[in-house]
């Protein structure tokens, strides 16, 4: 199982971002532990400077947009 987590705000790229992860992994019937990060020293722990930004199995995949589903599923699969 991935453990996925979305680093940011809050904000609304933010909760897409988480959103989208859970659709992609629901449609792909895999199962995965997904934690939202709005603490800003935890988020600033990871070195990144912009959000949101997404780590997959404690590394750093993503950061500053909305991933796209198709890169989604390349993290998931």
């Amino acid at each position: 199982m991935k453990h996925i987590k979305v680093l940011g705000s809050g904000c609304k790229k933010c909760r897409v971002t988480a959103d989208s992860i859970a659709a992609t992994a629901a449609k792909l019937g895999v199962e995965i532990e997904l934690e939202k990060i709005e603490d800003y020293a935890q988020i600033a722990s990871y070195g990144v400077m912009s959000t949101p930004s997404v780590v997959v199995d404690g590394v750093v995949v993503h950061s500053g947009s909305v991933p796209s589903p198709k890169v989604i599923e390349g993290w998931i699969c």
